[in-house]
This record gives C-alpha cells, structure tokens and sequence, in this order.
C-alpha cells in the first residue's frame, strides 16, 4: 500500500497555519503573573483558560491505552473527533466516505453537515463486514472508510483478519471506532498504531469509563494525524472540569474494572432471560453492554415500555434492523424491571 498522508489532506488544512496560544511561547518555562489572554484575575483556578493541548492527562492516559501522549486527541466527545476527520480529509461536494450499514448514525450526520457524500455498505445476514463490497464502494475520491467494532446497533466485533484487510487494500483513512471495546476480549486496534499509517481509533469516556456528562472523547493515530487534528481543532476544546474529572477516574482504576465487571455478569444475567420470553424472537450476539433483539412489534413494545418509564431504543427503522430493540445493560435491578414490565406484554 502506498500511503501519502499529504495527498489525502484537504490542501487548505494541510497549508493551515493554525491559533496559537501566548503561553505556548512559554513551553518549558515557570511562570507565575499571567497577563497575557486578558482574563480575570479572580476565582482561581476557573478564570484561567484551560491547558488546550491537555497534557498531563494525556501522559497519565497514554500507558494505560499502550499507547504515546503524542498520538492521542482528546475532544468534546467522540463526535468532536468524527466532525474532525470531515474537516480535514473531505472536500466538501467532491469526495465520499464509505461505511457499514448498520451503524452510528452521526458518521452520516456529520457527512451531511460537511456536504460530503456518504456511502452505505449492508452488513451480511448475520451482521458480518463484507470486505469486497466495502471495497467496491471506494472510488478515487474516496477519503475515509468507517468501521464501529464492536458495532452499534448490532453489538458485534468484526474479525481482525477482516479489518486487516482493509487496512491494509485502502490508501485512504480507516477510522475504527473501538467506542465498546472494553466490553470484548478482542484486543483493540489502538495497540496497532504503529503498523497502520493510515488508522484513526476512536474511543471515549462515556461507556467503560460510565462518565457521558463530562463529553470526553478519544482518538488515537499516529504523530502526523493528531498533529492534524491539533492544528484544525478549537483552541480550549475540553474544559478544565472535564480534565479534572477524568485524572480523578484515572486515579481508580479498580473502580472502573470492577463496573466492566458486574456489566459483563449482568449480559449473562439478561440475555438467555430475553431469549425466554415469547414476544422475542432473536437475541443476537453481542460483544458490547448492549444486545439487539428482534421482537414480535418492535413499535408497540416500545411504546408500551414508555409508558412503564422504561426507555429503550427502537431500531425498526434503521436498515437490516426490522422490528429490532436496542437494550442497554443496566443494573441488575434496572434489568429485572425491564424482564418483568416485558413478561407482562401482551
């Protein structure tokens, strides 16, 4: 594969000559009197802009994820990051993307937003990754291939021989989405950076890390593509908060492994309990704290489950996932309430 990161780049990004902060002047150096961004010098420390390149986060996440400070970018939340690929590798009205079908809706939202043409390829019958039909779908114009594995909606890890393939048949981008990774025992693709030029790996705080309020997104890629995504990004992108609080949940691990834990237990727990229940009529293998199951209504479940006070998402209308629910693993009491409101449908 010949690999030209320089090619692929929109040529305005690649010329940009991006915001830089005044302390970044200072790198290396104490300081102790800031009279540089005109910021009001009371209620310390929230009057201070934030560090905008996140670095001791950074380096205290980096031997956690096997991976160098220099290749992670940290955003608002994985979207941050997904808008980023756009901005910077797609000509808006000229080039396209490629992904599977089903999948996170906001690769094609942000598609939209960016006027760049996107592409669906249908997953197999039993939620495979066609390779040859992904592949197919790429032209000369296209710039990016998306991968979520294990997937959303369908809940499944693709084979690793599978996305090898693709990493290494496409010269343009291949950003894997690895947002649930930490529910299967597949070994994730970050760990890969090295051996993939042209992989971006996406993760975020929001699952494992059970922190969705503080938007605290990742990607990791190799020195030249997080240099990209530096470069066009806004300058204060995650707030001091969110930084505080993800060293703080970096500080206890075992907090963080013993949640995975009860999650994994608690998929044992819910889903043969599901495949019980005669309104459901598929439970499909999952590898992520969620299952897709096909239902007998998937529109008056649904419904009916709201007026319990139960939510849940319906899928019904998204491609391949006829009268299908989407159930997020709860608690076991969450759980339990949900078996039980579904027991009692008729």
């Amino acid at each position: 594969m010949n690999f030209e990161l320089s090619k692929l780049v929109r040529p305005n990004i690649w010329a940009l000559e991006p915001y830089h902060c005044a302390r970044d002047e200072f790198k290396g150096r104490e300081a102790h009197v800031f009279l540089d961004a005109n910021e009001n010098p009371y209620n310390d420390p929230i009057n201070r802009y934030p560090d905008p390149l996140q670095e001791k986060l950074k380096e205290r996440l980096a031997p956690l994820k096997g991976v160098r400070p220099s290749q992670i970018f940290l955003g608002n939340g994985s979207d941050e990051a997904i808008d980023l690929v756009y901005r910077i590798f797609c000509n808006p009205k000229e080039d396209n993307v490629v992904a599977i079908a089903p999948t996170y809706g906001m690769y094609k939202v942000c598609a939209d937003i960016n006027d760049v043409e996107y592409r669906s390829v249908a997953l197999s019958d039993n939620w495979q990754l066609d390779t040859k039909a992904l592949l197919n779908a790429c032209d000369a114009k296209t710039k990016v291939i998306w991968i979520c594995s294990p997937n959303n909606p369908t809940g499944n890890d693709f084979p690793r021989e599978t996305i090898h393939e693709v990493l290494t048949s496409f010269e343009g981008i291949v950003v894997i989405d690895e947002a649930y990774c930490d529910f299967s025992t597949q070994q994730p693709f970050r760990s890969m950076l090295d051996g993939y030029p042209n992989l971006i790996v996406l993760n975020t705080f929001s699952k494992a890390w059970a922190s969705a309020a503080i938007r605290l997104g990742m990607a990791f890629a190799s020195e030249e593509i997080i240099g990209l995504f530096n470069k066009v990004k806004y300058p204060y992108n995650v707030n001091l908060l969110t930084q505080e609080k993800a060293l703080s949940l970096l500080g206890d691990i075992a907090a963080i492994d013993g949640w995975l834990a009860q999650i994994r237990r608690e998929r044992e727990h819910v889903l043969p309990a599901l495949a019980e229940l005669p309104i459901v009529l598929k439970v499909f293998p999952t590898d992520a704290n969620f299952v897709l199951v096909k239902v007998s209504d998937a529109n008056a479940i649904y419904h009916y489950l709201i007026e319990q006070g139960i939510v849940v998402r319906n899928r019904h209308r998204v491609m391949l996932c006829q009268d299908c629910l989407r159930i997020t693993i709860g608690t076991r009491q969450e759980n339990n309430e949900l078996l039980g409101a579904l027991r009692f449908f008729k």
